[in-house]
């Protein structure tokens, strides 16, 4: 956790859960399971995994695979499962006892609409910044907002040149390319400018908030100026700064295309869970090498790569960012 400057680099850590196929029952921690690498329910091995991030690079923290409840005698009662948002919260702790500084934790709405997992890391003491579901309902009376977009249609908008409560904020990209996005607070329900959880809402269009570029964000992080900003150990963060915070988030999805695509992180073969866990601690270890081996190119020197499809995926197809596999594309 961050306690330093908000001038510093903004750093962040990011949770994710994703899924590879496998056949079979044999191997440890298989079972059928929603894939996000493939977007449906499939046989396969699920493995939380966490990222450090900031502007410039990107480093794998931990890795811990998913033991679904049938291999449990006692199912989800046994003392021994845990599920994957259990597996997130404790490796956030364990982020910290190794010493990892991080300004906040950053996950997608798959982590932030769970009432229980912001839960845990604000009894934890750990600041976060995660993205809510558009439609994720909360219950209000009848006239209010009942979902984050009826909170931010309930911003007042005319234009750039009159925007209401929304303020510009500049998202500036590692090929040097800027766009400009609008970011404004939000209420729905407790949720507020100056409530433990604040509900910031950034797009590129406030007044039809396009689903692709429109972010629904629930933070523990003060607004500068609130009351909530002497009550609590975390440094306050104005809309710019949560924007950017969750805007690095992306790295993690890049990550993956490394890892995945380039080191073979799902081309084990082997099916104790000590040998999945040897192998995936392998892979991340080539990662973090090739990182310090040398620096990435520049978008000036850096050569087209011709696409190629997704293992196990033939009819998706992904870019890759340049010469080396490890060369940042670009994320802002």
């Amino acid at each position: 956790m961050i306690r330093a400057p908000l001038r510093m680099p903004v750093e962040c850590w990011s949770s994710t859960t994703d899924g590879d196929r496998k056949e079979g029952t044999a191997t440890a921690n298989v079972g059928r399971q929603w894939l996000g690498r493939y977007g449906k329910t499939d046989n396969g091995v699920v493995t939380v995994t966490t990222l450090w991030a900031d502007e410039r690079l990107y480093y794998p923290l931990h890795a811990v695979p998913y033991t679904p409840a049938r291999h449990f005698p006692k199912g989800r009662s046994d003392p021994g499962f845990a599920t994957k948002l259990r597996i997130a919260a404790g490796l956030a702790r364990r982020a910290t006892q190794a010493g990892v500084d991080f300004r906040a934790v950053a996950a997608d709405c798959a982590y932030g609409d769970q009432d229980g997992f912001r839960g845990e890391l604000a009894g934890a003491g750990l600041p976060f910044v995660m993205a809510l579901k558009r439609r994720r309902g909360t219950w209000a009376y009848g006239p209010d907002a009942h979902t984050p977009t009826d909170a931010a249609r309930e911003l007042a908008w005319h234009g750039p040149d009159r925007p209401g409560d929304w303020t510009a904020v500049s998202r500036t990209f590692r090929d040097g390319h800027t766009t400009t996005w609008w970011a404004a607070e939000a209420s729905l329900g407790w949720w507020g400018p100056d409530g433990t959880t604040r509900l910031v809402v950034a797009t590129t269009d406030p007044d039809t908030l396009p689903e692709k570029s429109t972010w629904h964000l629930a933070t523990n992080l003060p607004r500068p100026g609130s009351p909530r900003e002497a009550d609590t150990a975390h440094p306050a963060a104005d809309l710019a700064e949560i924007v950017r915070i969750y805007g690095i988030r992306n790295w993690i999805e890049q990550s993956y295309k490394h890892v995945k695509d380039e080191l073979g992180w799902a081309d084990f073969q082997v099916r104790t869970d000590r040998a999945i866990r040897r192998h995936q601690t392998l892979v991340n270890c080539a990662f973090s090498f090739c990182w310090e081996a040398g620096p990435p190119p520049t978008p000036a020197n850096r050569p087209a790569r011709p696409a190629r499809p997704e293992r196990g995926a033939p009819d998706r197809t992904t870019r890759h960012a340049g010469p080396s596999p490890y060369a940042p594309s670009a994320v802002g």
